[in-house]
């Protein structure tokens, strides 16, 4: 594609509703089934569909975002392809912090203006989908539009969570209101059989929601940015263009999530272990990437069962029981434990053997999880120690909850980045 594309990947806000997990990290920093990070999926899309020019823009607990994005995303010396992050930054015409995701945009416009790209792809960095972008703007310039915006048909519980649309027989939007209230919902009912979908999924998914997924003219965003003080793409920007702008939809039909929130992101990792998930990491012809680590194999000692399970390199496996979990990079499991329905991020690093020994003389668990211990619905950060004989299983059935050294969220325990459950503690 040229230069005539640059994409903006949205970082987001302080990812308060993922917290533990971004408590250290930026969200798009957050690990992913066992290897990955969230911001790999959408770079790894624009990556796919010829698309070359990337900036992320983040303002919040940046370090380890920065970190990955310059480990991993190196081109070769002869493609002045990149991705490179800009940062919330004072200037002396603004010195605020991004106050939402057009403000975030119009605060780094000299960036853009440097590129002069026809067209920029403004996309966010917590969705989990697997989409051909030059499909998307092959649309965008067949109509001529301004702005386009990737829209699925969604179902009444779930309609409120986002921007709902109306467009006209041509694919033109016409109406546009973000997360709209229960109330409201069926003024914004359409017949989503237009769309392609049979009678009886328009009549399950009879809402159209955008995606946050947007194209625009760079000439029609400059306009828009600069001839207003709007701060939100779709609660102001996309609203405000509608009827001044030629703003059309594009139907996305695969698998899209957003993963915003801890139950959302829990389940969206788990399912990738499924026998066939709704996220395809083994599509050849769409790969994602991220860094190489260069970890030696998996290793299963003594007799282990492992069902439905994604377990990622550099693990070593003593006499354990794995089901329905995905491991990260470096996981340890001692004998006799039990791990289910469990995203275990791993490691970032291997303890030596003198550092093991120092551990059992201190009485410190290792990196890892100890012996006999079970774990059931949770989530277990990086570098985690827990102990032998521990049972985190939220048997009282909680759904909230702040304890020493762990969350309760959505019913999910959630052990933060680095801490230390020590032995026989019972959750």
């Amino acid at each position: 594609m040229g230069k005539q594309v640059l994409s903006i990947i949205l970082g987001g806000g302080a990812g308060s509703r993922l917290f533990p997990l971004t408590q250290q990290r930026s969200k798009p920093a957050v690990p992913l089934g066992g290897k990955y990070r969230l911001i790999d999926i959408t770079v790894s899309n624009c990556i796919n569909s010829g698309i070359h020019y990337i900036y992320v823009l983040t303002q919040f607990n940046s370090a380890s975002l920065n970190r990955h994005i310059a480990r991993t995303y190196r081109f070769s010396r002869f493609s002045d392809g990149f991705v490179e992050i800009l940062a919330a930054e004072q200037t002396p015409e603004n010195k605020n912090w991004f106050q939402g995701t057009a403000d975030a945009v119009r605060q780094v416009m000299m960036h853009i203006e440097d590129f002069e790209p026809s067209d920029v792809l403004i996309l966010s960095g917590d969705h989990l989908y697997q989409m051909d972008y030059s499909k998307f703007l092959a649309h965008h310039r067949a109509t001529n539009a301004d702005v386009t915006v990737s829209v699925i048909p969604t179902d009444h519980s779930r309609a409120s969570s986002f921007g709902l649309l109306k467009t006209d027989d041509a694919g033109k939007i016409i109406e546009f209101r973000e997360k709209p209230p229960a109330d409201q919902l069926e003024g914004m009912r359409v017949d989503t059989s237009k769309l392609g979908l049979s009678q009886q999924e328009a009549a399950e998914r009879p809402f159209i929601a955008s995606m946050g997924v947007y194209i625009f003219k760079y000439s029609a965003l400059r306009e828009m940015l600069k001839g207003t003080a709007y701060t939100d793409f779709g609660g102001e920007i996309i609203p405000a263009a509608i009827g001044k702008y030629n703003v059309q939809g594009y139907l996305f039909s695969g698998y899209w999530e957003d993963i915003g929130t801890i139950r959302s992101f829990y389940n969206a990792n788990l399912d990738m272990a499924s026998i066939v998930p709704k996220f395809n990491l083994f599509d050849a012809d769409a790969p994602i990437f991220t860094r190489p680590r260069y970890l030696p194999s998996t290793k299963v000692q003594g007799s282990c069962s492992i069902t439905n399970s994604l377990v990622t390199e550099g693990c070593i496996l003593n006499s354990v029981s794995i089901s329905r979990s995905v491991l990260g990079v470096r996981s340890r499991v001692e004998g006799g434990s039990i791990v289910e329905n469990t995203l275990m991020m791993g490691a970032d690093y291997y303890q030596t053997l003198a550092e093991l020994a120092s551990d059992r003389k201190d009485g410190l668990p290792w990196v890892g999880i100890g012996e006999n211990t079970i774990i059931r619905n949770a989530i277990i950060d990086k570098n985690v120690r827990i102990g032998s004989n521990v049972r985190i299983l939220n048997d009282a059935g909680l759904q909230e909850s702040d304890g020493d050294n762990y969350y309760i969220r959505d019913g999910i325990v959630i052990v933060p980045k680095g801490a230390t459950i020590t032995d026989g503690t019972i959750i």
